[in-house]
């Protein structure tokens, strides 16, 4: 908890500080063009005051373009001239932006105002160079906070040789870089020399050591092993929700597809980076929290109308409860509309199949067009379930999976959702949990509130043309 409070501080005083410095990147602007007179055009500048509507549009627009960026992902060991040519790209994008809203705002309105050309380029000027001035003084603060313990990441290094040695050295010599470490993992096989930090375990006890010490990031300093090894050392974790980095060998620097970054110098490949954290997690939930609500507000008359139907259909409740997997592999209670027959498991649970005569008639329609699913809007609200994410099953189905699936159990890692990626790729009802097993993983390492919404769009479209649904 005081790690997220960290994170959201960091976060938040880095959006004041871009916001400080835009406004006064723009008033800055204001009273050089009042007292320069080059260029030599004739305008009549407003008092002060009447620019606040314009400035608060070009400080709109450029938080919009950093945030577009992605400059307020915080990066363990940022490159100041890569961020540098982000803000240049962010600080022209946003200031052409506020231009151009504060002509639609506040043309032929009382608040319209003379805006100089002269007065345009100075508040681009500005807002890189002060911009780029605040955030190094922000990278200042973060890094002096985070070398006293504040906000600090847990790691745990795998391997005990001289790469694991080298890692620990760099991460203990510089403590502005905001790495607690936990200790060292031992792995068999492989040397072992003097290490500056505790040897906790071998691999085995990996995922018990994760939750144990509440482990943030794992670090692989194996560069030897093989890419098996690799991959049963990363299943391991499956239990925690860490970010696993490999130091990587030379093969793998040339050719690996993966995320490469870097350790003060030395070269880390990300294989596995948690994508629902910090404020990425608060906007999913808000995003959750608003749909949920906006739905079940609007659609609270055809759920009704549903709910009247079933009972006068067949016999038994309007609402079927089921017991499903979520969050953590924990369970919970899901909602649906009934669609079977009331005696559909009696003699026990199985898959449903096209055809098959446990539905009822007003069921197939139902599911044809997915109204079954729409109490799971109430779990969306209670925070069991989200919008969008891996489908969740039955603990006997679970159970199951988990024993021939590799990975599978890495589908818990966020919370299950009302449709996901393999349901608008095709991959529902009778359909290979293997393959589902890889879209959901995929879909949990590479979110985006884009892809959210993507998803959420495709899922309307197939409502109506899926073949899958019955």
């Amino acid at each position: 908890m005081k790690k997220r409070r960290a994170q959201a501080f960091f976060i938040g005083t880095l959006v004041l500080t871009d916001v400080l410095m835009a406004g006064a990147a723009f008033y800055g602007a204001y009273w050089l063009r009042a007292l320069m007179p080059f260029p030599a055009e004739a305008v009549t500048l407003a008092a002060p005051s009447a620019y606040a509507p314009v400035m608060l549009a070009h400080v709109a627009a450029v938080l919009l373009a950093l945030a577009f960026n992605r400059l307020y992902v915080l990066a363990r060991s940022p490159s100041r001239v890569d961020e540098f040519y982000q803000t240049i790209g962010a600080a022209t994008t946003g200031t052409i932006t506020g231009i151009a809203l504060s002509y639609f705002l506040f043309k032929n309105t009382p608040l319209e105002v003379d805006y100089p050309r002269a007065m345009m380029i100075y508040a681009w000027l500005l807002t890189i160079v002060l911009i780029t001035v605040g955030r190094l003084a922000h990278g200042r603060l973060r890094a002096a906070l985070q070398a006293r313990g504040w906000g600090r990441d847990r790691v745990l290094v795998v391997g005990t040789g001289d790469v694991a040695r080298m890692i620990l050295h760099k991460i203990l010599g510089n403590p502005g870089l905001g790495y607690q470490v936990v200790g060292a993992v031992e792995v068999e096989g492989y040397p072992t020399v003097t290490l500056p930090v505790p040897i906790l375990g071998t691999a085995r006890d990996l995922g018990d050591l994760i939750e144990q010490h509440q482990v943030d990031e794992v670090i692989i300093a194996l560069p030897e092993a093989t890419h098996q090894e690799i991959l049963t050392l990363i299943s391991e974790c499956e239990r925690g929700k860490v970010t696993v980095k490999v130091f990587p060998d030379l093969f793998q620097i040339i050719a690996g597809p993966m995320g490469i970054g870097d350790l003060g110098g030395l070269p880390l490949l990300t294989v596995r980076e948690v994508a629902l954290r910090g404020w990425r997690r608060a906007a999913k939930r808000l995003m959750d929290v608003v749909g949920a609500a906006v739905g079940l507000i609007f659609l609270s008359p055809l759920m009704l109308l549903t709910a009247i139907l079933i009972k006068l259909d067949s016999p038994g409740p309007a609402f079927y409860v089921q017991e499903r997997m979520g969050l953590d592999a924990r369970p919970f209670l899901m909602f649906k509309f009934r669609s079977m027959r009331q005696d559909a498991e009696a003699h026990g649970p199985g898959w449903t199949r096209p055809g098959d005569p446990r539905i009822t008639r007003l069921g197939s329609i139902l599911r044809r067009l997915n109204v079954d699913e729409l109490p799971q809007l109430i779990n969306v609200l209670l925070g069991e379930m989200s919008l969008v994410g891996p489908r969740p099953e039955r603990p006997v189905y679970v159970a199951q999976f988990r024993r021939s699936i590799p990975r599978y159990m890495d589908r818990h890692r966020e919370k299950a959702g009302m449709t996901g990626w393999a349901q608008v790729n095709g991959l529902r009802g009778d359909t290979s949990i293997a393959e589902r097993t890889k879209y959901d993983l995929w879909y949990i390492e590479n979110w985006s509130l884009l892809l959210d919404i993507k998803i959420l769009l495709r899922t309307l479209v197939n409502i109506f043309r899926s073949p899958n649904a019955y």
